[in-house]
């Protein structure tokens, strides 16, 4: 059994798509972060700051989308979404998966409230290192770790789309088009983010 615990619009679709990708049976437990008071109290049960995503499989609770991606792909390799255990790229595919969540998203949680910082005085730089670092890394290759796409590009993919044509803050640099293009041209991409679930829109 397994149950994933999601708001819409928020972090935890890049986890919906995640799941579509997979291809696994799963319930979805929509939970109000949006509310007043944020979710209710009963979900610290869940997750202690009241945030999503989270999932329950098989009574195991695991939270933190880095945490929930490389359990799930570990969980069903069948879709060959993540490197083995002993592939060349299970380090650098590990690498992106932190980078997105420690790295990417706070630098444009950072950039979307119109922080002025010194890039020193947090531990995740700059938003236009790191935006610099996924430029440098996608003129190489067509995907994160290589020429296949994985589960590392989904936070990364995600980041981009919205920063770009959600926030407006990524710029339109041809490496960003081409990236996302390719990205859309996965149906479960289409299907969770680009065109939500109806009551996904009406939450």
């Amino acid at each position: 059994m397994l149950t994933f615990y999601h708001a819409p619009r928020s972090r935890s679709s890049g986890i919906h798509w995640f799941l579509e990708e997979l291809g696994v049976s799963y319930e979805i437990e929509i939970v109000d972060i949006r509310a007043e008071n944020g979710a209710p109290e009963s979900y610290r049960a869940i997750h202690p700051h009241k945030k999503v995503p989270a999932i329950v499989h098989d009574g195991v609770v695991i939270t933190e989308r880095a945490a929930i991606t490389t359990y799930l792909a570990d969980t069903f390799p069948a879709r060959g979404l993540a490197p083995a255990i002993g592939d060349r790229r299970r380090g650098p595919y590990l690498t992106w998966l932190v980078y997105a969540d420690a790295v990417i998203d706070p630098a444009l949680a950072a950039k979307v409230q119109g922080w002025t910082y010194a890039p020193n005085a947090f531990s995740f730089g700059s938003f236009e290192d790191m935006l610099a670092h996924v430029e440098r890394t996608l003129s190489k290759s067509p995907y994160v770790l290589g020429d296949r796409f994985t589960a590392a590009d989904i936070p990364v993919a995600g980041a981009l789309f919205w920063g770009l044509n959600v926030f407006g803050l990524v710029p339109s640099r041809p490496v960003f088009l081409d990236y996302l293009a390719r990205i859309e041209e996965r149906p479960a991409f289409l299907r969770t983010i680009v065109q939500p679930p109806s009551e996904e829109l009406a939450a």
